[in-house]
C-alpha cells in the first residue's frame, strides 16, 4: 500500500511534468507562428515592412521593394518612389501629396481614403489597385495602367490621364471634372453617376462604358468612341461632339447623338 506522503510526492511530480509539457508546446507554437512585423520607422525599406503611421516626408525610396508593406496612414508627401515595387501594399489613409511614383508597380495596392493630390504616377502599374474614396486631384497618371482598378468615389478633378488605361475600372461616383483623358482607354469602365464635367475625352475610347446618370456638362468628346456605351440619364449639355461615334455606332451631329 502506497503511503500518503509518497502519493502526494508523485502527484506533485505529475503536475510539474504537465506544466513543463504545456510550456514547451506553447514555445513550439510561438516559434512556428509567423510573427507580425513590429513598427519601426527607421528600418530600411524591404518587403512586408511595417511603417504604419511613420513620417517619410521627402524620403528617397526610388527603386525600393516595398511589396506587401504596411504603410497605413504613413506620411509620404514629397517622397521619391520612382520605379518602386509596392505590389499588394496596404497604404490605406496614407498621405502621398506631391509624391513621385513614375514607373512604380502598385498593382493590387490598397490605397483607400488616401490623399495623393498632385502625385506623379506616370506609366505606373495600378492594375487591380483600390482607390475608393482617395483624392488624386491634379495628379499625373498619364500612361498609367488602371485596368480593373477600383476608383469608386475617388476624386481626380483636374488630373492628367492622357493615354491611361481604365478598362473595366469600377469608378461609380468618381469626380473627373476638368480632367484630361485624351487618348485614354475606358472600354467597359463603370462611370455611373460620375462627375465628368468639362473633362477632355478627345480620341478616347469609351466603348461599352457605363455612363448612366453621369454629368458630362461641357465635356470634350471630339472623335471619342462611344459605341455601345450607356448614356441613360446622363447630363449632356454643352458637350463637344465633333466626330464622336454614338452608342448606336452612328456619327454624332453638332447636337449630339
Amino acid at each position: 500500500m502506497m503511503l500518503p506522503l509518497e502519493r502526494a510526492r508523485r502527484a506533485r511530480t505529475a503536475v510539474a511534468l504537465a506544466v513543463s509539457i504545456a510550456t514547451a508546446c506553447s514555445w513550439i507554437a510561438a516559434a512556428a507562428a509567423p510573427a507580425a512585423a513590429a513598427i519601426n520607422c527607421g528600418v530600411p525599406p524591404n518587403p512586408g515592412v511595417n511603417l504604419r503611421n511613420c513620417s517619410l516626408v521627402g524620403a528617397n525610396l526610388a527603386g525600393s521593394n516595398l511589396s506587401g508593406a504596411r504603410l497605413m496612414h504613413a506620411n509620404l508627401s514629397g517622397a521619391n518612389l520612382s520605379g518602386a515595387t509596392l505590389t499588394g501594399a496596404n497604404m490605406t489613409g496614407a498621405i502621398l501629396t506631391n509624391a513621385k511614383l513614375p514607373n512604380a508597380d502598385l498593382s493590387g495596392v490598397h490605397l483607400r481614403h488616401a490623399n495623393a493630390d498632385h502625385a506623379v504616377l506616370t506609366n505606373a502599374n495600378l492594375e487591380h489597385a483600390a482607390f475608393d474614396g482617395t483624392s488624386l486631384s491634379g495628379a499625373d497618371l498619364s500612361g498609367a495602367d488602371l485596368i480593373k482598378a477600383n476608383l469608386n468615389g475617388a476624386i481626380l478633378s483636374g488630373a492628367r490621364l492622357v493615354g491611361a488605361k481604365l478598362v473595366n475600372a469600377k469608378a461609380k461616383g468618381i469626380n473627373l471634372s476638368g480632367a484630361n483623358l485624351a487618348n485614354s482607354h475606358l472600354e467597359g469602365a463603370h462611370l455611373i453617376a460620375g462627375n465628368l464635367a468639362y473633362a477632355n475625352f478627345t480620341d478616347a475610347s469609351l466603348f461599352g462604358a457605363k455612363l448612366a446618370g453621369a454629368n458630362l456638362t461641357g465635356a470634350n468628346l471630339t472623335r471619342a468612341t462611344l459605341d455601345h456605351a450607356n448614356l441613360a440619364g446622363a447630363t449632356l449639355t454643352q458637350v463637344i461632339w465633333t466626330g464622336a461615334s454614338c452608342p448606336s455606332g452612328a456619327t454624332a451631329t453638332a447636337l449630339g447623338c
